[in-house]
Parts: structure tokens; sequence; C-alpha cells
């Protein structure tokens, strides 16, 4: 009996550390972020706590700074095989479906990130962004967003107003429409080519990021004014996996990568919001105006964003559907009429 004891003991020992090796993983995932950006060392944290979690079962192979292939090739390393996830964002994607523009920066709509992931969260976003991730070969795990970008400029912007006429470097897509329709002269121009630009008057001011960041390009060198808090843009990057390679995965272990990246969505948040406080009161003590617009200026960019919004949701029937969505939850937040 001791025997037969010791053999079923063992064999399931074996049994289960074969189960162990079989769990093991290693996710080879791009970021478009540098190591030494601040959501580059959340990301950093991120793979810690997700290989510690894990007992060591899952590695992550971090590519920083794309240097695998070029940021908006991400998306396809990862459908391909190159990759495994991608860590880029949504946005990227638009010239393979429009739809992806309501992912990846949805413009003029959720006032905070905390709104903007309770659409992901609590509205039906989860769901209606998956299905055109699935589409794709892609399975979106989840988001993190910055918070609200701030506008750059030589010139007072104080409001809708100072829109008429002022040329600003904007990135292509939706935003271009959006300002054009405003008054604006959008000039689509890479994002190395901001500063020289600024400083030749070829450009008035700049839509580059978040405030803080901002700082760290150096722009209030060279400009006066800014807007903040923010209110055109809040871009959302996102972790997507190569959607074989998603469900390839334990239960345990995507529970697991899911869970830490809602701790790093949560800090990337936070970590901005007290960075562009910091930046903002810095500022203003170097004589650099910060504009907050007003409710009603606010409430106009956001009807010409509908407008645009509107023409996006016809170019495919994802768009529509995450449209409808957006609508739907941004109505419930009472932030656009639902009529």
């Amino acid at each position: 009996m001791k025997t037969k004891t010791l053999m079923v003991t063992a064999a399931a020992g074996a049994l289960l550390a074969s189960q162990a090796m079989a769990q093991e993983v290693t996710l080879r995932i791009q970021t478009h972020y540098a190591t030494e950006h601040p959501t580059g060392q959340l990301l950093a944290q991120w793979i810690d706590d997700v290989e510690t979690m894990s007992g060591g079962d899952i590695s992550i192979e971090m590519f920083y700074s794309s240097s695998v292939v070029a940021t908006v090739e991400t998306f396809d390393a990862a459908i391909n095989g190159i990759l495994d996830c991608d860590a880029t964002g949504g946005a990227y994607q638009t010239g393979k479906n429009p739809a992806f523009q309501f992912v990846g920066d949805i413009m003029g709509g959720y006032d905070t990130p905390w709104q903007q992931y309770s659409w992901l969260y609590y509205g039906d976003g989860y769901e209606a962004a998956q299905e055109l991730y699935n589409a794709q070969g892609m399975q979106l795990i989840g988001w993190s967003i910055y918070g609200q970008e701030s506008l750059s400029s030589s010139t007072p912007i104080a409001g809708f107003a100072d829109l008429e006429g002022w040329k600003f470097r904007s990135p292509p897509g939706m935003e271009t429409e959006i300002f054009e329709e405003l008054g604006a002269s959008p000039i689509v121009m890479d994002f190395t080519e901001i500063f020289t630009a600024l400083e030749t008057g070829i450009i008035d001011g700049a839509d580059a990021s978040g405030l803080a960041n901002n700082v760290g390009l150096g722009l209030y060198d060279i400009v006066s004014h800014a807007t903040y808090p923010g209110f055109h843009s809040m871009p959302s990057d996102h972790l997507a996996c190569n959607q074989a390679v998603w469900e390839g995965l334990s239960e345990q272990h995507r529970r697991i990568i899911d869970t830490a990246w809602q701790k790093l969505s949560f800090q990337v948040a936070l970590a901005n919001e007290k960075a562009n406080a910091e930046a903002a009161a810095d500022l203003q003590e170097k004589g650099v105006t910060l504009h907050d617009w007003s409710a009603e200026d606010r409430a106009e960019f956001r009807r010409a964003a509908q407008v645009a919004w509107d023409d996006w949701g016809t170019r495919s029937p994802e768009a529509a559907a995450l449209l409808e969505s957006h609508k739907s939850y941004l109505s419930d937040l009472g932030l656009i009429s639902g009529e």
C-alpha cells in the first residue's frame, strides 16, 4: 500500500510539474514610450507586477521606443506574430477601420479619464470595442489614459473666438476636421518638427501632449499660452494582444495580466494628474498664461466635435456601432443631449 501511495504521489507531482512548465510563457510587447518616460517607468512596474504575481511563470520582453517596428506597424506585428502584444494605441489603426478613432481618441467627448474608463468597464464599451479588435485577430486587454491634452500657443487661446485663423500643429484625422470647422488652420506635421516650426513662426501653436509633457518638450521656452485643464483631446493607449496568443494563456494568467493592467491604468491617470497640476503652478509663476475655457465654449467645441463624430460614424458599420455606444453613455453622464 505504501509503495502504491508513493507511486500515485510521484505521478501527481510529475503531472503538476508538467502543467507548471506548460504554463510558462514569454510575451513580446512593443511600446512607443522610452524607458525614461514616466509611462515607460510605469510599464516597467507593470512588468514586475505580472512577473511577481505569476511567480515567474509569465516573462515579458518589452521593446521600448518602437525598437522592433515603427509605432504605426506595432498592431500588424502582433497580428503576424512578430510580437505578441501591442502597447501603443488604437488611433494608429484608423486606416484599417475608421472605428479605431472611437477607441483611440474620441475628441471632445469625456471630460476626465475616469469617465472614459467607465465607458469601457461600466458601459458596453469593452464588448463593443472587442468586436472591432477580434475582427483583426486581436484582443483588447485594456486602456491607459493620461488625461486631457493642452494646446500650446504663442498667442492667447482663451476661448472659442481665438481659434479663428490660428495655425497649429495637429495630428492627422478627426482633429483636423473639427478645428477647420471652428475656423482654425491645423497643419499636420511630424511630432519632431514642432519645436522648429514654433521658433520660426510657421505655426502659432501646437497640439502635442499634456501640460507636463509639453514642459518636458520645452514648448514653454518658446510660447507663453496654454489651455489648462484641457478639453479637446484625451487619447487612450491600449494593451492589445494577438487573439490566439491571449486565448492560449491560462485563465489565471489572463486574470493576472488584466488586473495588473488596471493598476497601471489607475497609476498613469493619477501620476499625470499630479504632474500636470505641478506643471501648471510652476508655469504660472514663470509667466505662462493658462486658459481655462468657459463651459459655453467647451460646449460649443463638443457640438462641433459631434459633427465630425457623425461623419466618421458613416465610414464603417463598426464605427457606427461604437459611436452609438459612446453617445448613449455620454448622454447618461449628462455630457451631451440625449435627443
